[in-house]
């Protein structure tokens, strides 16, 4: 009988180099796929966050410009006037100045008078960033969460105001919401007063000579200091050497001017709120502060802010005045619309190909500065 041998043979050398080759190809090709799947996501990820950080803080800043000046009209509110002393804003109970380490005075309608306009301009007032000088920008409105005009002012003397609750039911000229009974409590928690707080005063005095009645009206801005009393009465305090230097009780368009003064309502809490660079911490932050109060971060990563502005005077629109029309001699009260013309920001980390970037540039109308009633009642 003749047996059959059958020879098994494996894989040379030379095929097992070229197939390890052909595995190593595979594995290079997949491996780099992915990477660029993963820096894909990254990247994806990365443009998403910086777009929700970028839509928050130009959200807020356009809010805010938007509403500048509404309920204060358009001429600007008198501060404390020929003392020496001139009203600042960027400071906070800290006693800590916060506009590029300092405190900036408010503008003035001539030397030694400072006026609270609706919209203040602050060409260059920012840090540098990148060797490019930065903005602020500053606007005041009216506070309508808080009813403060419902309750009835009496100006004791010059550092103190009470403040009484209305009746009840309140009078027509306190104009309540659907979910409210009442007005808030002077120093409700939430949305009263607290030091650093700006109230504008706009009262009256009554006085009887000889069968003649005069009344005379006056105002004042004051910075909140302290506020006591409570549940229908209270008391709030406005003392000299407050942070904003609003204070000041013999000085022309202060407390001091109008006590005895009183009103029914026409009290308002105001809001001034500044827009600024900081970077104190190194990555440069877009801040917002609120009168007297501690400034908080509204974004991270702003790599500039600077805006331009219109203004309309003597039948002649002046446009783009990066210095708000101050080297022309013009007023923030004629400012009719604000061009942010950079609103910077740059992702956290950074990329295979750099940081990414977005930049805002828009416009708005200043609405409540130049609105004119054409058909008063």
């Amino acid at each position: 009988m003749q047996r059959s041998r059958k020879i098994t043979r494996g894989f040379s050398l030379v095929e097992l180099l070229i197939g390890m080759t052909v595995g190593l190809l595979v594995l290079g090709a997949a491996t780099q796929l992915f990477k660029t799947a993963l820096n894909g996501t990254w990247t994806t990820t990365q443009r998403a966050e910086l777009q929700q950080d970028f839509r928050a803080a130009s959200d807020y800043l356009m809010k805010d410009i938007s509403l500048a000046g509404a309920g204060l009209g358009d001429i600007g509110i008198p501060l404390p006037s020929n003392s020496g002393t001139l009203p600042v804003y960027g400071c906070d109970q800290s006693n800590t100045c916060r506009i590029n380490g300092g405190a900036v005075a408010f503008p003035q309608a001539s030397p030694g008078n400072p006026l609270l306009y609706g919209l203040i301009p602050g060409f260059q007032l920012g840090p540098k960033i990148n060797g490019q000088q930065s903005d602020i920008i500053t606007v005041a409105y009216s506070d309508n969460n808080f009813l403060l005009n419902c309750y009835s002012v009496n100006v004791t003397d010059s550092t103190h105001v009470t403040f009484t609750a209305p009746a009840n039911p309140p009078p027509a000229t306190c104009v309540l919401p659907p979910n409210l009974t009442a007005p808030q409590p002077v120093n409700d928690p939430v949305v009263g007063l607290t030091p650093g707080d700006l109230v504008w005063l706009q009262v009256t005095k009554t006085t009887t000579v000889n069968g003649t009645t005069t009344t005379v009206s006056g105002m004042a801005v004051g910075e909140v200091t302290n506020v006591a009393g409570g549940p229908n009465s209270f008391t709030v305090t406005f003392a000299g050497g407050d942070p904003l230097k609003i204070n000041q009780p013999t000085a022309n368009g202060s407390l001091g001017k109008v006590v005895g003064y009183s009103a029914p309502n026409g009290t308002n809490r105001i809001l001034v709120i500044t827009y600024y660079l900081d970077t104190l911490n190194g990555t440069p932050r877009l801040m917002r502060q609120v009168s007297g109060h501690t400034p908080v971060p509204v974004a991270e990563n702003v790599a500039q802010l600077q805006f331009s502005y219109d203004l309309f005077a003597n039948n002649t629109v002046y446009a783009n005045q990066t210095d708000g029309g101050a080297s022309l001699g013009l007023s923030p009260k004629q400012i009719t619309k604000v061009n942010i013309l950079h609103l910077t920001m740059r992702s956290q980390m950074k990329g295979l190909s750099g940081y990414q970037g977005l930049d805002l540039q828009t416009s708005m109308g200043a609405r409540n500065l130049t609105f004119t009633n054409s058909y008063p009642q």
